[in-house]
């Protein structure tokens, strides 16, 4: 961030922070989604004892599917499913806007077990 930029925030307690289910998953499947607006994977993530949870992901620019499988990544589980298109996304995958707004995933840099908190 420039010097010239201020950003500014909204405040949350401590206690809308522990509402949110941070976990990390694996991805299992990744295919296509020409029905979005915007080009995206529809992925299936395995959270362990959580389950299997499907997201639809912006994250084409940086990632092809075939290299999906396998990694691990961070998300947000416990939001209501959202439909986009005709595919219900139940969970947030998680990553940071380069200077482009293109998203690149959050992971964890060791691999750990499915479904494991964040903290």
């Amino acid at each position: 961030m420039t010097a010239n930029l201020k950003q500014t925030f909204s405040m949350i307690t401590w206690n809308d922070f522990e509402k949110i289910e941070l976990k990390a998953g694996t991805i299992i499947e990744a295919e296509d989604f020409p029905k979005a607006k915007k080009p995206a994977y529809k992925l299936r993530v395995d959270f362990g004892a959580f389950g299997i949870k499907q997201s639809s992901a912006q994250i084409t620019d940086h990632y092809h599917k075939e290299e999906l499988i396998g990694k691990q990544i961070i998300a947000v589980v416990n939001f209501p499913p959202k439909q986009i298109a005709d595919f219900f996304s139940e969970c947030l995958v998680l990553g940071v806007y380069d200077e482009n707004k293109q998203v690149i995933l959050l992971r964890p840099d060791q691999q750990v077990t499915n479904g494991q908190p964040i903290g």
